[in-house]
């Protein structure tokens, strides 16, 4: 009896490279892809830097709201007016002094 040594077929070498070349395809897809993992994590910093931007101009509407309502007609506040009128118009009272 001869001793012949069994080598795989050709078609399953070729099915588990082709089955291992399609598998690191798609591992690679799900981590680097627009889609994969890499991403998700760049959209989800983003959309927390954006909600903290929102949380920030909320906060200054809010002051400016509450700044225009202090000098509507309806509702003046007399030192916001008078801060006001000396850091836009530079006004002083007679009884002041300036120092530069």
């Amino acid at each position: 009896m001869t001793n012949r040594r069994h080598r795989p077929a050709l078609g399953a070498l070729l099915y588990f490279s082709g089955a291992l070349v399609i598998g690191a395809y798609f591992t690679f897809a799900a981590v680097q892809g627009d889609y994969g993992l890499f991403r998700r994590a760049e959209i989800e910093s983003e959309a927390r830097a954006q909600a903290e931007e929102l949380a920030r101009l909320e906060t200054e509407v809010a002051r400016m709201e509450n700044l225009t309502r202090r000098l509507s007609d309806t509702y003046l506040d007399l030192d916001l007016l008078d801060e006001q009128a000396r850091d836009v118009l530079g006004l002083i009272r007679t009884d002041e002094v300036v120092v530069r």
